[in-house]
């Protein structure tokens, strides 16, 4: 499989290494480090395109390989009120879009836990619920994409809760689900759901040991990708 990998940063040189270990050839870098540009390669030099950059970045990265017919799969999270506008951009271009907000296949288990868990929640009043994420100082947005995906199955699957926001940026609301979100040095990531009432507390949690977790999923679905159509997601490719 040749990769094209955008964004070289901590990531994108685990997945390189994923990428090598696994048989396959990167055909080129696009990064802040380097001359290239995604338009100076083409759908018959590449197989699919990797991207983990930054949530300024992501948009136009997206874009351009939607343009250019390269298949593409991306990580980087904080450009989704624009998604709407890559959902029709690949329809337009008949293209391929593998968007996930965590490659860990511990996470998307995690994710339709959380999803059942507030299923079972949902007749029982008494319980709040919050929600907090710890990530490294280096991640740009808050709350991670992961809290929003998590927040998302709250929202779908409790009626009481409305919509998020982040832990701090106004007043309490009852309907409403507060992300605390932390930064702390050399955190891979850990994401925590509690319900609480007077009576007791029910607590959810994922902790990441490692990045290469993220990286080698991101790999699986790059593999996983060619001959697809469409925007697709770690649920269509684990079949959840």
């Amino acid at each position: 499989m040749r990769v094209l990998l955008i964004g070289y940063g901590k990531m994108g040189k685990t997945i390189e290494e994923i990428l090598t270990e696994r048989g396959h050839k990167v055909v080129g870098i696009v990064d802040r480090s380097t001359e290239a540009k995604i338009k100076d390669f083409s759908k018959s030099e590449v197989d699919v395109a990797i991207e983990f950059t930054e949530p300024s970045a992501a948009y136009d990265n997206i874009t351009a390989c939607l343009e250019e017919g390269i298949p593409l799969v991306s990580g980087t999270t904080g450009w989704l009120d624009r998604r709407e506008n890559v959902e029709k951009l690949c329809a337009e271009k008949d293209g391929a879009f593998f968007w996930a907000s965590n490659f860990s296949l511990g996470v998307n288990i995690f994710f339709a836990l959380n999803n059942r868990l507030a299923e079972l929640m949902n007749p029982h009043a008494d319980y709040k619920v919050s929600m907090e994420e710890i990530h490294h100082t280096e991640k740009k947005d808050a709350p991670s994409g992961t809290a929003i995906t998590l927040a998302e199955g709250v929202i779908d699957n409790l009626d009481r809760i409305e919509n998020w926001s982040l832990k701090g940026e106004g007043s309490q609301v009852e309907n409403i689900l507060e992300i605390a979100a932390v930064r702390e040095p050399d955190v891979p990531g850990t994401h925590e759901v509690v319900y609480e009432s007077e009576m007791d507390k029910i607590e959810i949690k994922h902790t990441a040991h490692t990045r290469k977790s993220f990286a080698l999923g991101a790999v699986v679905a790059a593999e996983w990708l060619p001959g697809k159509k469409g925007i697709l997601s770690m649920q269509d490719m684990l079949g959840f």
